[in-house]
């Protein structure tokens, strides 16, 4: 191999021809870099990428947690008791800074780390030849010299000089501001030409719109165009959700009222005659102790959970709001084909003028091939092995010669299952290169509107031409019919007999192509005019497993299914009845040529578009227009898409869903979620932790206020009545770390109600809490109040404990009221027993923890000097224990009370 100049760079690629291009390169682009070559070439140029954003240091995760308003507060109380002589309690607000700032910083740490993470779950992957085979490598990879295969859909991962095009566009906005998408081809161009204008060259970060082509890496890494010119964020930039946006302002309107009722609680135990240290020490207690700072990490947390499981099962979430907007999602709009269906293509059946052709499961006497139960031999049929012929050409697809069932092909599903098909007839395109010189010159690519591809290759001094697409479609534009007498005119009736047969077959469940061919003196013809028909072929594509199950549970959510394929009706129907989205065996199927843009559609038509539930033959932007539909009717829609065109119906949809396994690059980003499984089982997952998340925050507000309230209701009534007071400044903050932060951390991070999609899908704009949130926040505070007041009272009159020791019991009672309090956060409809917060093992976890802690803050000296508490005897904590139950106990009488409506 020739000495490589790669390690310095080419000097304006687009000014040299691609043979110049490759030779500097050192490498072939029929063979592409050895393994060798491949090491050798990283080892210098490293790996193909920009200067990755830093991730958060832990430096400034700690940082942040010496910023919130809690720690102000904090602070001032210590100053205070500083000022006042009282060492001991200053030293243990400090204390208190610090073990609150610890649990906020491991807690963000986990949440952070947790993102980060997920990032790296969403590796863009390459196209390339290497060592004569194609093949998919991490874009990370790859290396100067590289031979890239290129498609619509694709983004591009390096710098790369093109070496051969079909109607190749690129869209550059990024990087020129281009709006338009810009034509591509391999001609050489001036030395002195500007970015905007270098029509062979593709550049790392923009997007192949439409054709295909091939190209040769010129530069990786921080060496492109873009990694030159980009102006790096060294910090990434946090990414605040509506959801954590509404937490922030409810705990802002939350901090003011309770400055206020603080300030009331403080001035009023003043003018009754306590001591002035004392009551600004409660205050700010009570102020620290009831503002919900710990929210918004609590918020991180269950975002963060619920991203990584939904990771876990095939879910990718690219944009972190998506996870909210998806527990609220009305209308899911899907795709069929690897969607609903298994995207195991096998071919099923080949119809020609002759008959249909049927391939067997398994091989019979040596044959994959039978016709009305007798076998075929592909090489005795030239019908059937001119259609595995076309099949093989008009392909972009790779598959190693022995793959009878496509299990290590590389390429799309459809094209990878017609090469199957090819190597059980004996028909491979290497063969058909080498021996009978079938050599591809060009390629007309797959148009969405024109719903046909085309292949030209040379044979002899004539050209060849192969074309797959819609049956429809090709047939129209056929003038020519195959038979086995030679070729006839294409009679009406015949084109009739063929799309009746057509039909037949997508009644059966088949994904129907019809291939087409013909000889050309020009290699720039025009590909589909006079065409030669050959075959319709068939490809069987199973429903997924549990897709049935996954549809009957949407059904049950309230969520509306709608399939939008660009399949034909009969094959649309026929899947829609087998995946169960209709019930009926002949089900009304819309096809896209009926669809209007939303403004041009009557009332009547409107409403008949809105009850519709399945869509054949639909272009992109027609999905675009069915999206608008529903969100005019003020519907949340999810969006699947896989191609390069679905790209604005995924940006326009609530929540855009791309296809891992087929999805293109562009789909990808464009997306709000992608499935790595490409299953719309998946999709549904995500759904219900979208509505778990919701649910679980939903539950730590409701916690964490009620708490709250009755904190600041035992001290300001007991303070209006002159009482003494139930809970001293430590203590508050004591409470404040320990029965309120592990259990809301545990309530963040539940499964959830396992009957969570038996609801209907909330409302969007609905608040974090509503009138009943309100109002369960106020009867839970009055209850525990009620409680800790009883129990004071209790133990001064009853059982004659002195007030150290009768605070020390309303301490507990508050305590223990709260920690109870955690299994009230259960669903209405849920067992007592049995339901998502008594499953949760984290809950479990919290409690044990936490009353350990309490045990200590009595028996253990120094603490319990620190907190003022005193041993309160057998009887003292039966007292606590009764009078804490009683919340538990008025809560759960609620919930039955409820559940019973």
């Amino acid at each position: 191999m020739p000495d490589v100049h790669a390690s310095a760079g080419i000097e304006r690629p687009w000014s040299l021809s691609p043979d110049e291009v490759s030779g500097q390169l050192g490498v072939s682009a029929d063979d592409g870099l050895s393994a060798d070559e491949i090491l050798r070439r990283r080892a210098i140029h490293g790996k193909n990428q920009l200067v990755e954003t830093k991730a958060k240091s832990i430096l400034s995760i700690l940082a942040d947690q010496f910023k919130s308003l809690i720690v102000v507060l904090l602070t001032v109380a210590a100053l205070v008791s500083i000022a006042f002589d009282e060492i001991l309690e200053g030293a243990a607000i400090v204390i208190v800074i610090l073990i609150n700032s610890s649990i906020g910083f491991v807690t963000e740490l986990r949440a952070v780390r947790s993102m980060e993470a997920l990032r790296t779950l969403g590796q863009v992957s390459t196209r390339v030849r290497r060592e004569k085979k194609t093949v998919d490598v991490p874009a990370d990879e790859l290396v100067p010299g590289d031979i890239v295969v290129l498609e619509g859909g694709d983004v591009v991962t390096a710098d790369i000089r093109i070496l051969t095009s079909s109607k190749l566009q690129a869209d550059e906005s990024t990087l020129t501001g281009e709006s338009l998408p810009v034509s591509k081809d391999p001609g050489r161009l001036a030395a002195e030409i500007p970015l905007a204008e270098r029509t062979n060259m593709l550049y790392k970060g923009t997007a192949v719109t439409r054709g295909s082509g091939e190209g040769i890496v010129v530069s990786t890494g921080m060496s492109t165009e873009l990694g030159t010119i980009s102006s790096l964020v060294e910090e990434s930039v946090d990414e605040a959700t509506p959801l954590e946006d509404r937490l922030d302002q409810l705990g802002r309107r939350l901090i003011w009222a309770t400055l206020i009722v603080v300030a009331v609680v403080a001035v009023g135990g003043i003018m009754s005659g306590r001591e002035v240290l004392l009551m600004v020490q409660t205050s700010i207690a009570l102020a620290v102790a009831t503002v919900p700072e710990g929210l918004p990490i609590v918020a991180t947390i269950a975002l963060a959970r619920g991203m990584l499981r939904m990771a876990r099962r095939n879910a990718l979430i690219n944009q972190l709001s998506a996870v909210e907007t998806l527990g609220s999602t009305t209308v899911i709009c899907t795709d069929k084909t690897g969607t609903l269906t298994e995207n195991k293509l096998t071919v099923g059946a080949f119809i020609t003028r002759s008959g249909r052709i049927d391939v067997c499961p398994d091989p019979v006497g040596g044959s994959w091939f039978e016709k009305s139960g007798a076998l075929v031999d592909p090489g005795e049929s030239p019908l059937l092995k001119e259609a595995l012929e076309i099949s093989v050409l008009c392909n972009n697809a790779s598959l190693q010669p022995e793959d009878l069932e496509g299990k290590d092909g590389v390429g799309d599903p459809l094209e990878v299952a017609l090469l199957a098909a090819g190597v059980k007839g004996g028909v491979s395109r290497g063969e058909l290169v080498e021996k009978r010189n079938l050599r591809k010159v060009g390629e007309e690519a797959f148009d969405s509107v024109v719903k046909m591809m085309a292949t030209i290759h040379t044979q002899g001094v004539v050209f060849r031409v192969a074309v797959k697409g819609a049956p429809e479609m090709v047939l129209g534009a056929c003038e020519r019919v195959r038979t086995e007498n030679g070729t006839l005119p294409m009679k009406e009736s015949d084109r009739q007999h063929l799309l009746e047969q057509n039909d037949e077959m997508g009644k059966e469940g088949f994904r129907v192509l019809a291939l087409a061919t013909k000889t050309v003196r020009n290699a720039d013809a025009r590909p589909y005019q006079d065409l030669v028909f050959v075959a319709l072929v068939g490809l069987r594509d199973p429903p997924r497993k549990g897709v049935r199950q996954s549809i009957s549970s949407c059904l049950r959510a309230g969520i509306k299914v709608i399939m939008a394929t660009g399949d034909q009706a009969v094959t649309a129907g026929k899947v829609a009845t087998e995946v169960g989205l209709v019930d009926d065996g002949d089900p009304e199927v819309v096809s896209g040529g009926d669809l209007k843009p939303p403004a041009d559609l009557s009332p009547e038509e409107r409403e008949k578009l809105l009850g519709s539930r399945i869509f054949a033959r639909v272009t992109p932007g027609q999905k675009l227009d069915l999206i608008a539909l529903h969100q005019d009717d003020g519907q949340v829609v999810a969006m699947t898409g896989d191609g390069v065109n679905d790209a604005p119906a995924l940006k326009k949809a609530d929540i855009g869903v791309a296809m891992g396994v087929r999805g293109t690059q562009v789909a990808r980003e464009a997306s709000d979620m992608v499935l790595k499984d490409d299953s719309f089982s998946s999709i549904v997952t995500a759904v219900e932790q979208g509505r778990v998340i919701f649910d679980n925050i939903r539950k730590v507000v409701l916690f964490l206020l009620s708490c709250n309230i009755s904190e600041i209701m035992i001290v300001g009534l007991a303070s209006i009545f002159n009482a003494p007071l139930p809970l001293l400044p430590l203590q508050i903050l004591f409470l404040n770390l320990v029965t309120d932060v592990f259990p809301a951390l545990a309530l963040g991070t539940g499964e959830g109600d396992p009957h969570i999609m038996g609801r209907r899908p909330r409302d969007p704009a609905e608040p974090i809490l509503n009138r009943q949130g309100w109002s369960l926040i106020a009867g839970y505070g009055s209850v525990m109040t009620i409680s800790v007041l009883a129990a004071l009272v209790l133990s001064l009159a009853w059982l004659g404990l002195n007030d150290s020791q009768s605070v020390t019991v309303s301490f507990l009672t508050l305590a223990f009221a709260q920690l109870w309090h955690v299994f009230n956060m259960r669903d209405a409809n849920s067992g007592i027993i049995r339901n998502e917060v008594t499953k949760n093992r984290f809950v479990w976890g919290s409690i044990a923890l936490c009353t350990l802690l309490l045990i200590a803050a009595v028996g253990v000296p120094g603490l319990s000097q620190v907190l003022k508490t005193e041993g309160i005897g057998a009887e003292g904590w039966v007292l606590v224990v009764l009078m804490s139950s009683i919340v538990l106990v008025v809560g759960q009488v609620h919930k039955l009370l409820t559940s019973s409506r």
